[in-house]
């Protein structure tokens, strides 16, 4: 990097921490109710939030309810909501044929433990989406990928498995392993180390849990041929959706499966954020890959809490036979299945996804032109109804180079975007955007206008 581009480059960290006191101050004179009812909370909820990821700086935001494409928060101030939940919020908030699917459940009871026929119309579904034939369900992605592993170790008799740098897979043990390492505890680029997440994570079951950068099957392989015999599976995003967005290299989930397969161990898809969104059959249908696991949950169920893994008969018969039990006294909830058939059937149909794809080309162009013609380092990924803008001067290729650019970029565009009545996801540089079929084009459009008042900010003419 030469002299000048290091001196534009200190001006602008310079300046986004300037911009990014000034937004921070808007935003808390703005959300005092939500700090009063949080601090009146803190007697029973730890740090007065429900969820350590609700407690994001400069404070947590209370939400009131929410509608179509919107959501109010408790200061009564309206957002376009682009946060989704963290990738559930497809249909949108309270959809004509959510509620009357929910409602009409609820008169006919909502809990039996047992089987009801949603359960098999949805597996039917999703079976035909995503090209595995046999589901299973259960009430979150953690549940999902938590499946995954049991069953890749219990087919093979393995313990080792696979993970990439940077991917969170859920808060099971197992993949709490290098998923935001330090500097100082990740290793070679090339050999990263497994690192246990925090103190509660067994630093012996972590080293079960090997590592591999993204996008790179060399490691993959090398991994394989040092521990012969040993690992069970990987399990991967498809599309890395942990870390902004990134997408694989021509070839290389293909490549991946082959390789695995060739040693005997099986490919698992987390397709949590993925599934439903990039495409009516997620990532497997977009990437054509279709592996022996798929991971579901978010948005699944409209809202509703949920999760399901399908997989291929080799793996879902131990399952059958009583190898595995996956099990769980809310599998299948008729509450969760009825939605999820609404879902599936009345919502993400052919002109959802015309929608997603103009709305995404409106937000992706608009926001590429403003980057070009203000001059800001970055770039947009987007696939479906999901996108994410990465403040970057190249495409990232997996988690070291997401560390590599400064976070100011992605926390002042989180602060213009809210104080500019747009609700995006927290820790602005790791999430992505996601529309819903209630969202519009004045609703995106918005999106952009914000990301253009902080480029004039910053390149003022």
């Amino acid at each position: 990097m030469s002299v000048a581009s290091e001196t534009v480059a200190d001006r602008d960290l310079a300046l986004l921490d300037t911009l990014i006191e000034a937004e921070e101050s808007v935003f808390l004179a703005r959300t005092a109710e939500s700090r009063r009812v949080r601090a009146a909370s803190a007697d029973v909820l730890p740090g007065g939030v429900a969820s350590n990821w609700q407690d994001a700086p400069p404070g947590a935001v209370w939400i009131s309810h929410g509608a179509g494409s919107r959501v109010v928060d408790v200061d009564g101030t309206s957002y376009v909501d682009l946060h989704g939940g963290f990738g559930v919020g497809l249909a949108g908030h309270a959809h004509p044929a959510i509620v009357a699917a929910v409602s009409d459940r609820v008169r006919k009871g909502t809990h039996f433990a047992q089987p009801t026929e949603d359960a098999v119309v949805v597996a039917r579904e999703l079976a035909r989406r995503f090209g595995v034939p046999l589901w299973r369900f259960g009430n979150s992605g953690t549940e999902s990928t938590m499946d995954a592993v049991h069953l890749m170790r219990a087919a093979t008799g393995r313990m080792k498995i696979i993970k990439v740098e940077g991917t969170y897979h859920g808060h099971h043990d197992s993949v709490q392993v290098s998923v935001y390492p330090g500097p100082e505890e990740r290793g070679p680029a090339g050999r990263p180390y497994s690192v246990p997440v925090g103190p509660a994570v067994p630093p012996a079951l972590a080293q079960l849990t090997l590592v591999v950068p993204f996008g790179d099957l060399e490691p993959v392989e090398r991994l394989l041929v040092e521990n012969p015999g040993e690992i069970a599976g990987m399990i991967i995003e498809p599309i890395m959706m942990n870390i902004g967005l990134i997408a694989p290299p021509d070839g290389y989930l293909a490549g991946l499966k082959a390789l695995l397969h060739r040693h005997g161990a099986y490919l698992a898809y987390d397709e949590v954020k993925t599934g439903l969104a990039v495409s009516q059959g997620g990532a497997t249908q977009w990437s054509g890959v279709v592996p022996d696991l798929i991971c579901l949950a978010k948005a699944l169920a409209g809202g509703i809490p949920c999760g399901a893994i399908g997989g291929v008969p080799e793996l879902m018969g131990i399952i059958a036979d009583g190898t595995y039990e996956q099990v769980g006294t809310f599998n299948g909830n008729p509450l969760t299945m009825a939605a999820a058939r609404a879902m599936l059937f009345d919502i993400l149909d052919d002109a959802a996804y015309r929608h997603f794809e103009r709305l995404r080309r409106v937000m992706s162009d608009g926001a590429e032109e403003i980057l070009h013609r203000y001059g800001l380092p970055g770039h947009v990924r987007s696939y479906g109804a999901k996108g994410a803008v990465v403040f970057h001067d190249r495409p990232l290729r997996d988690y070291r180079d997401f560390v590599a650019y400064p976070d100011q970029w992605g926390n002042a565009h989180w602060l213009y975007q809210h104080n500019g009545g747009v609700f995006l996801p927290p820790w602005g540089k790791c999430e992505q955007w996601t529309v819903s079929v209630q969202h519009t084009e004045a609703d995106v459009r918005r999106f952009v206008v914000n990301l253009e008042r902080m480029a004039a900010h910053l390149r003022p003419s």
